[in-house]
């Protein structure tokens, strides 16, 4: 853990968060970061998306999304993220047989607010490993389908299909490898 303990801190998704807006504001300005991308990417991710745009892109969501479970797996401390969720749980449980307005409501309510900003400090972590790679991609992304014009499945644009791909796959990595 760092020095501010389980619940971790906002200064490395903060500064990470604000380094890729201030990449990808300058995307087209600074011809270094966009042809250092599009080196990277037009071999690579091209290739796949010029073999089959469908499968391709398939390939891609599948590759993105086991490299953001796995930063969220080991950057995390799954057994602390799930001890939160377990007391939490615990907590909801609780106050549905409490009646609201109660004192022993009103306090529960309060323990079961102070564990959600430490969980949620916790599970923003693995944004420190990924904000910059995935706006870069999302940049060449938006360059690539602004060229070649396709529909996912005959009615989803680019971004939709990475999304709805993305959510399908995670979640079945997150169960696969358990992670909270």
């Amino acid at each position: 853990m760092d020095s501010e303990g389980k619940e971790g801190s906002f200064r490395g998704v903060f500064i990470a968060v604000l380094i890729s807006i201030l990449i990808a504001s300058f995307y087209n300005s600074v011809p270094l970061i966009k042809n250092s991308v599009e080196a990277v990417l037009n071999p690579t991710a091209g290739a796949l998306l010029i073999w089959n745009l469908t499968l391709g892109m398939t390939v891609i969501i599948l590759i993105l999304s086991l490299f953001t479970t796995i930063v969220q797996k080991y950057t995390t401390d799954q057994e602390t993220m799930r001890q939160m969720r377990k007391d939490q749980k615990e907590m909801q449980e609780q106050l549905k047989k409490l009646e609201v307005g109660s004192k022993e409501h009103t306090e529960l309510s309060m323990k079961s607010m102070k564990i959600m900003g430490p969980m949620f400090k916790l599970s923003l972590r693995p944004i420190i490993y990924t904000a910059i790679p995935l706006i870069l991609l999302f940049r060449w992304f938006a360059d690539y389908f602004t060229i070649v014009h396709f529909s996912f499945l005959g009615f989803l644009n680019w971004f939709w299909f990475y999304f709805i791909g993305t959510i399908v796959f995670t979640s079945i990595l997150r169960k696969m490898m358990n992670v909270v």
